[in-house]
């Protein structure tokens, strides 16, 4: 199920230009970082994103928390279960907005960084972030926006404590760090 907007994907805001652009999922990804124990710390993905940038610089883009995928079948279960409880609050969702002029004049090849502020929407709460982008113009047609730092969230401002307690028992961890970097590379293409 695809939803509009979400976390580091207010990445999307910086990519507008003169037209609007739509987020190429096959080129796109998100990636986050958990960390249990203290010490162990794993790399996971997202699937399943979806995205724009409109011509007046609004960008939204969306995260299908059903997609998430630690490479463990289990885990991925008791992540959408426990954790992003998918079947009340499926998606994650960024908006944001960035002035279009900021890479309009980009040519083939060249790159800029931004910064944008945002709402990260997830698990019922509402976050404002900062987000630090790279923008660079892969072709006439291409943008690629990426995280030029990890956006860092916390489980107990995003409404997610109680879910990573409870994989934290199921798991028999002595803890998960409640701080989880998020990076991302999204791929534009003009609409």
């Amino acid at each position: 199920m695809k939803r509009p907007a979400t976390i580091l994907l207010l990445t999307l805001a910086s990519a507008s230009a003169s037209a609007g652009w739509v987020l190429n999922n096959d080129a796109s990804r998100v990636n986050f970082v958990s960390t249990k124990a203290n010490v162990a710390a794993e790399v996971h993905t997202f699937g399943e994103l979806e995205g724009r940038v409109d011509d007046d610089g609004s960008a939204v883009v969306s995260i299908d928390l059903n997609s998430v995928d630690t490479s463990i079948e289990i885990r991925d279960q008791r992540m959408r279960e426990m954790l992003f409880e998918t079947e009340e609050y499926p998606a994650a969702t960024i908006v944001a907005h960035v002035e279009p002029v900021s890479i309009k004049d980009l040519e083939p090849g060249e790159r800029t960084q931004l910064v944008s502020e945002g709402q990260l929407q997830i698990h019922g709460t509402s976050l404002s972030v900062t987000l630090d982008l790279n923008v660079a113009r892969l072709g006439k047609d291409t943008l690629l926006v990426s995280s030029a730092k990890p956006l860092i969230v916390n489980a107990g401002q995003s409404g997610l404590a109680a879910g990573v307690e409870k994989l934290r028992e199921v798991a028999g961890l002595p803890s998960i760090s409640p701080a989880v970097p998020v990076t991302f590379e999204l791929t534009f293409e003009r609409d």
